[in-house]
């Protein structure tokens, strides 16, 4: 893998499964381990092996690290306060006022943007401060969904290239990404205040 060191059991067992092996890399990567890219590196991989099947692969990922999240989740949500606090350290006060203030996005938003920006700490902020399952699921596909598709398509796209450019400049990526992001937020709660200023 182009950049990425992948683990020899973790390249093995996706060479098997294809997109089953996607989703327990990520599942993994979401839960009990830290694997930075290498999700992104396989959904790259597979979708250039086989394009066609690229949805497919882009699917699996989203829905294995939505599975790794959501046990991450449940835990925090049992009693996970105190590691919570352990973890985020002094932005603990920070992460708990954005995220009882922005349920949706402050899953939605951690779930796009690429390492080295912090993910699980907002994952263990909505189990902890008790956000809806539902809310928490919803804004997690459409983060991880829209990163790995965006990510699918430019490996149809661009082939090999593909993977060595995030990598360089995944910085630029994330905040070009976050920056889309947040005018279509603000022209959301600006449309929306308007329909109800008009009636």
């Amino acid at each position: 893998m182009q950049q990425v060191k992948l683990p020899l059991w973790l390249a093995a067992l996706v060479a098997q499964m294809g997109g089953g092996g996607l989703f327990v890399a990520t599942f993994l990567d979401s839960s009990i381990l830290t694997l930075p890219f290498i999700a992104d590196a396989l959904v790259i991989e597979l979708s250039i092996q086989r394009p066609a099947r690229m949805p497919y692969y882009c699917a699996m990922a989203a829905l294995g690290s939505l599975a790794g999240c959501i046990w991450i989740y449940l835990l925090a949500k049992k009693g996970g306060e105190a590691f919570f606090h352990r973890r985020a350290g002094k932005r603990a006060k920070t992460v708990k006022r954005w995220v009882q203030g922005n349920a949706f996005l402050s899953v939605f938003i951690p779930g796009i943007l690429p390492p080295p920006f912090p993910f699980k700490i907002f994952v263990l902020a909505e189990g902890v401060f008790q956000v809806p399952l539902k809310t928490f699921v919803l804004a997690l596909l459409c983060g991880r969904g829209l990163r790995y598709f965006l990510e699918g398509i430019l490996a149809v796209r661009y082939g090999n290239a593909a993977l060595p450019f995030l990598m360089a400049h995944r910085t630029s990526f994330g905040l070009s990404m976050l920056g889309v992001l947040l005018v279509l937020y603000a022209a959301g709660r600006l449309l929306h205040h308007d329909s109800h200023t008009a009636k």
